[in-house]
């Protein structure tokens, strides 16, 4: 990637949080999805170090974060948001999020508005887009049993082409999930971190905001994504071609030019 990446953590109370930091100038703080962990955001973390201060979380309940028993819910990852800032002593950063990540960007965004710049969300959840019925079997397998088989099972429904995307970030979603307290987030959260987010309260989101949906996705259809520009005061959308659900994995050059040429403007 041409930038070094440090490792750190932080503690915030009995909550320890791990997290991936390159470049400098303003703050970027990556939030993925509902799996794996900070090293999802590998194909983008050097585009964006060129001219940020990019920080990636392995949100609580992933990664090499902790997994404690807790709601997951949205409050639950938003409260979890603003104290590892405030850990990090970041007072307002651009907020990506991916997927369920994105959920909880919107949240913060609602919670706490002061401490958000720009915003972006990729493919997220929280728009009102319902899974269907085979990509939901691929993520209850996932989850409850999780295997190498259950992993190349899901990888249709979340890449438009599956061999894009690196071997060992596959491995580490299993290892993860298999790891202690792995399942929390799934199990104790219950979708819930995921569910729609009322139309009143993205309307009270005006923080200039980024929609990129990658135009395959398989887990949740751009027409939600689209819809949501029409609700928000201060959003666009952008679709890319031959994407699916990470469209960061799969157009990583189309992404992280859309994403950086949004986040410089």
């Amino acid at each position: 990637m041409g930038v070094p990446i440090e490792q750190g953590e932080t503690i915030n109370g009995t909550i320890r949080t791990n997290y991936l930091a390159s470049g400098s100038g303003d703050h970027v703080i990556c939030l993925h999805g509902a799996g794996a962990g900070a090293v999802t955001w590998y194909p983008s973390i050097g585009a964006m170090a060129e001219k940020f201060h990019v920080v990636v979380p392995d949100i609580v309940g992933y990664g090499e974060s902790d997994k404690p028993n807790a709601p997951y819910d949205r409050p639950y990852f938003s409260k979890w948001l603003k104290d590892f800032l405030i850990q990090m002593k970041i007072e307002k950063a651009h907020i990506v999020g991916l997927s369920q990540g994105g959920a909880i960007a919107l949240q913060f965004a609602i919670d706490y508005p002061d401490r958000v710049n720009k915003l972006v969300v990729v493919d997220s959840a929280g728009l009102g887009a319902k899974v269907a019925f085979w990509p939901l079997v691929g993520m209850i397998w996932m989850n409850s049993f999780p295997s190498a088989m259950a992993n190349r099972f899901n990888a249709p429904f979340i890449l438009h082409k599956p061999e894009n995307r690196d071997s060992n970030h596959s491995r580490y979603s299993v290892a993860v999930l298999k790891s202690a307290g792995g399942k929390n987030a799934f199990k104790q959260g219950r979708g819930s971190a995921v569910s729609k987010i009322p139309e009143e309260a993205l309307q009270r989101i005006y923080n200039e905001t980024l929609i990129i949906w990658g135009k395959e996705d398989k887990l949740f259809s751009p027409e939600f994504g689209e819809a949501t520009t029409k609700i928000m005061p201060n959003a666009k959308f952008h679709l890319i071609q031959n994407a699916g659900h990470l469209p960061l994995i799969d157009q990583p050059e189309i992404f992280n030019k859309i994403l950086c040429d949004f986040l410089i403007a």
